[in-house]
């Protein structure tokens, strides 16, 4: 079950990912959904889901991206396991908080991207402070979006099953 909600949410941010990407300048990433995706599953589901979220979400956006292939998903695994360890050893329940979480991830994970392809290319790539702090403002206001909105939405389903059955039941009479 942990696993299908892990990689249903990975779908829905790549999805997302996408269908917002044309919106974007020059089809440059501006956010990045799918790192708020793996850090929403790391800290609901452990750092054994935010590997599997980072992985998966990684390796698909490296695919229908230009950079190169798994660095991407050697970051965003990363990043999810650190997610889900932080979120097991601190109590970062609230949405302000793990979008604070989402912010730091978004830091690092550009850090890490940028290490890896000096790595692999030989050359050290200047660091882009003013488009890095953009993608984490972004990031960070998805994710308290996304964060409020799971924590709100299974009570607001609740309440209005519960006044629908109260319809029903006032008819009834």
């Amino acid at each position: 079950m942990k696993a299908t909600a892990v990689l249903l949410t990975v779908a829905l941010s790549v999805a997302l990912q996408l269908a917002l990407a044309r919106y974007t300048v020059g089809g440059r990433w501006l956010f990045d959904l799918v790192l708020v995706g793996v850090v929403f599953a790391a800290l609901n589901w452990g750092p054994v889901a935010g590997m599997l979220a980072g992985t998966a979400g990684g390796l698909i956006q490296d695919v229908l991206s230009d950079d190169i292939v798994g660095t991407g998903g050697l970051a965003k695994t990363l990043i999810g396991f650190a997610a889900g360890l932080l979120g097991t050893q601190f109590d970062v329940a609230r949405p302000a908080a793990r979008a604070g979480v989402v912010a730091a991830a978004s830091v690092v994970h550009r850090l890490l991207i940028l290490a890896l392809r000096g790595l692999i290319e030989q050359h050290w790539p200047g660091v882009p402070w003013t488009a890095i702090l953009w993608e984490m403002a972004l990031n960070s206001l998805c994710a308290l979006f996304a964060f409020l909105a799971s924590e709100r939405l299974p009570g607001a389903v609740a309440r209005g099953r519960q006044n629908r059955r109260a319809g029903i039941r006032r008819r009834d009479w």
